[in-house]
């Protein structure tokens, strides 16, 4: 009896132990008292910080960041891209922005195509003909005019000061501005990323880019839409074969939509509505998965893959079809949503194999009739929260460097359909909804999200990572509500995705193999291609005693700052 009494305590233990080494593996992001930013770097988080120190709260704090990741992420932050803003005010009240591009007034239905009707490799993704109407200035103005505190001056000058006194060469940016060397030198007639082999550590001085923030700050919106720096622009596009005019900037405008907004279980989620495709697909999957309750599956096992990957499928097949810019189209939001559209398209789904992408078209509804962004997440100590998706599409967008202006430009018009039905660089199928015409915003996977739990704020996030954005915030909220995970411990977790066409999952490269015989004995195709990762979550996650958790992706060069 002693003896088997002693095994007992031993065995306690070593399951005691075990737990405990568990508990220290677990990753924690940093935790903040009153307030946090975590964007794609160090610099841009920090600047963010200092403003909400000076008492600026999270909409002046949005405009200091963004603008430092104009200089510090040209990868992806930008003046010359746009994006959408989803917020949460202090006291409950939501709203989102749309200063998504245009295509210009003079786009054409068929401008990328040949005199067979077939697409011109490249036309929409490289150089001046991919460029749409920039709009991020217009949406930090507007927002600045709604909810700043600060003078817009205060907010720029910390941009300026960095572009004057340059950004360290992380060598991850090292990596990316070598490796487009030849497309930088194909769409330009030079650039300041020519001057050389890039290697970490070096610094990289922007003083065009501060002269032009300095103009903006004198000056103000119009600067860039109908001052100097509007001319530099038009001038440099046209001369490199671009169709963008002044007018086109002239008659830009940022605009207000109301978000997307829908319950999953005891959560409440609030995100972006079309032109941005993510809030709706988001919606989607949940209801399609909602009455599985898929927390009851071990996180990322293979029912949890299936069930995930056939709700994907789906849904992306009805963003092919339904989707774009809702000024132009009238899109079924509430039926798309809707658990009873969602379980009927759910229908003949099995557990015992795959279904076919082939089979799986839009849903029947009747209607009259990026990859790469940067995304950021800021709660202040007031308990505003922003959530904000910037992109300039391709990495590098264009790769069009205004060389007067220092700043990057576009590549958007790729997200339009340059022939509907045919894929466009992320692989996405674009539909008559999303077809070229002037003056439409492009359709978009950007999925800026803010969740709420027991009508609290619980969580704000998003990604770049083209059409793998969607799918990366679906899999976090996943992780906090059904797996109970920490933000840095969420979105450090391993991703997978499908979007109906192509007919596979991916997988990123480290993800554990251990379940893909049987998902392929049930028809399921398997790639896991180091091509691309799937996503860069940044997040904020408020923990139960009020402080706030920041999950920085170490996919990037990501950061959490807060105090």
């Amino acid at each position: 009896m002693k003896k088997l009494y002693y095994l007992f305590i031993i065995a306690f233990l070593l399951v005691q132990c075990k737990s405990q080494t568990t508990q220290e593996i677990k990753k924690t992001g940093l935790i903040a008292d009153k307030a946090m930013v975590v964007s794609a770097r160090q610099e841009a988080s920090t600047i963010g910080v200092s403003i909400l120190k000076k008492g600026g709260n999270a909409f002046d704090a949005m405009i200091a960041t963004d603008l430092a990741l104009v200089v510090a992420y040209p990868f992806a932050g930008n003046i010359g891209g746009g994006g959408f803003t989803v917020y949460r005010t202090k006291d409950g009240k939501i709203g989102s922005f749309d200063y998504r591009e245009k295509a210009p007034l003079a786009a054409t239905r068929d401008m990328y195509l040949d005199e067979n009707g077939d697409v011109i490799p490249n036309k929409s993704i490289l150089g001046a003909m991919a460029v749409g109407v920039p709009g991020t200035v217009a949406g930090l103005f507007m927002i600045h005019q709604k909810f700043g505190t600060l003078p817009f001056a205060e907010l720029i000058q910390p941009a300026i000061d960095l572009a004057r006194n340059g950004v360290v060469v992380s060598k991850k940016q090292a990596r990316s501005m070598n490796h487009y060397r030849k497309l930088f030198k194909e769409a330009n007639k030079r650039t300041i990323f020519l001057d050389k082999e890039w290697e970490e550590g070096d610094t990289v001085k922007y003083f065009k880019l501060a002269e032009t923030f300095e103009r903006i700050r004198d000056n103000g919106r119009d600067e860039f839409y109908k001052g100097k720096t509007a001319d530099i622009l038009v001038d440099y596009v046209q001369n490199l074969g671009g169709i963008i005019t002044k007018e086109d900037l002239e008659k830009y405008e940022a605009i207000e939509r109301d978000p997307i907004v829908f319950n999953y279980k005891n959560a409440r989620i609030i995100s972006m509505a079309p032109p941005a495709s993510g809030g709706i697909c988001i919606a989607q999957i949940l209801k399609s998965i909602e009455p599985y309750n898929i927390g009851n599956f071990e996180h990322n096992s293979a029912e949890y893959i299936q069930l995930l990957t056939e709700a994907e499928r789906r849904s992306y097949a009805d963003r092919a079809y339904f989707l774009g810019d809702p000024d132009f189209n009238d899109i079924p939001i509430s039926n798309l949503i809707s658990s009873e559209y969602n379980n009927s398209r759910m229908s003949n789904f099995s557990w015992k194999k795959a279904t076919n992408s082939e089979d799986v078209s839009h849903g029947n509804i009747f209607v009259v009739e990026s990859d790469q962004t940067t995304h950021y997440s800021i709660i202040d100590q007031f308990g505003n929260a922003i959530a904000v998706t910037n992109t300039l599409n391709g990495a590098f967008g264009s790769k069009v460097f205004v060389e007067e202006g220092g700043f990057f430009l576009n590549n958007e018009m790729d997200d339009l359909s340059a022939k509907p039905g045919e894929p466009n660089m992320f692989g996405l199928i674009g539909a008559e909804a999303n077809a070229i015409e002037p003056e439409k915003r492009m359709l978009s996977s950007m999925t800026p999200t803010i969740v709420e739990q027991n009508g609290k704020l619980k969580m704000v996030l998003g990604s770049p990572g083209g059409s793998t954005i969607i799918t990366s915030v679906l899999q976090n909220i996943l992780n906090v509500i059904e797996y109970d995970m920490g933000m840095q411990e969420s979105v450090s977790k391993t991703r997978f995705h499908h979007q109906w066409l192509p007919d596979d999952i991916k997988f990123e490269p480290n993800f554990d193999t251990i379940h893909f015989s049987e998902l392929r004995k049930k028809g399921y195709k398997i790639d896991q291609s180091n091509s691309r990762i799937l996503g860069k979550v940044d997040a904020i996650l408020v923990l139960p005693n009020g402080k706030l958790e920041g999950g920085a992706d170490p996919r990037g060069d990501d950061r959490a700052v807060g105090f």
